[in-house]
């Protein structure tokens, strides 16, 4: 059975965000996830978290070091020293996802560079990553880098394929280096949905789930989510399905419905 998480920053956003875990918890589940970390208190994360009964599956890497954020907001992963700048907020977040037990954070590459070759920046990906993997593996927590589409949402991001996503991830050669298979992203990029998956299940450590057009709940688009959800769980992946979507209906509503897809 697929476990569910959705992302509190797209749902139950009329009430705080602190109260989201609650929300999600009364919807009936018990996982939930966020982007950003740096402009929230761990200790009222932690504690909302847990009065909830609720498990923070993922959130992104960052730092509240305004100096370090503008560093690695300019380089992120696609110069040279990226590593070394990566590493630094990469401490800093590890150990705010131990305070609040959060086991895999989100990295992002950047955007393309014009005055680099495409492929000298898929090396500073690489270099980068391979660079903070013993700080993962020391750690026991996953990171997982996530390719975006460039057509719809993030126009000039320098990752947008699977198939090169999936090399990296290859060329990087960690077990706490893994993907972040976005569906909905990679439907728009390439789509080949099912095969993807079922050929680098041992690649990926976290899904994240909308329906395309729209980025809504599954239903709303062309994804046969039913279909996707079963392939998922035949190949017993252990990990996590983050429900990352703005729901046209009630929010509980379209988190059940979406469950009663796996069922």
């Amino acid at each position: 059975m697929l476990k569910f998480s959705p992302c509190i920053e797209m749902m139950f956003t009329s009430v705080p965000f602190m109260e989201r875990f609650a929300a999600v918890r009364a919807a009936g589940l018990d996982c939930a996830e966020f982007w950003g970390w740096t402009q929230r208190d761990p200790a009222e994360l932690k504690d909302a978290a847990q009065k909830a009964a609720i498990t923070i599956t993922s959130m992104c890497v960052g730092t509240k070091d305004a100096a370090l954020t503008e560093e690695y907001d300019k380089k992120a992963l696609l110069s040279p020293d990226s590593g070394k700048v990566l590493a630094k907020v990469v401490e800093e977040s590890i150990e705010v996802a131990k305070t609040l037990g959060v086991p895999a954070l989100i990295i992002t590459t950047g955007q393309e560079r014009e005055d680099v070759s495409h492929e000298e920046q898929h090396n500073y990906v690489v270099q980068a990553l391979r660079t903070v993997a013993p700080l993962f593996e020391k750690s026991d927590i996953l990171a997982v880098l996530e390719p975006l589409n460039i057509l719809c949402d993030h126009k000039g991001y320098f990752l947008s394929s699977g198939y090169e996503a999936f090399d990296i991830i290859r060329e990087v050669n960690s077990p706490k280096i893994k993907l972040l298979y976005d569906i909905y992203h990679q439907q728009i990029t390439e789509g080949n949905l099912i095969p993807n998956i079922r050929n680098n299940i041992d690649l990926i450590g976290h899904f994240h789930v909308a329906d395309n057009p729209g980025r809504n709940e599954p239903g709303t688009g062309e994804i046969n989510y039913k279909n996707v959800f079963a392939a998922i769980d035949a190949l017993d992946y252990e990990g996590v399905v983050g429900l990352e979507y703005s729901p046209t209906i009630d929010a509980a509503l379209a988190l059940r419905n979406t469950v009663a897809l796996a069922e």
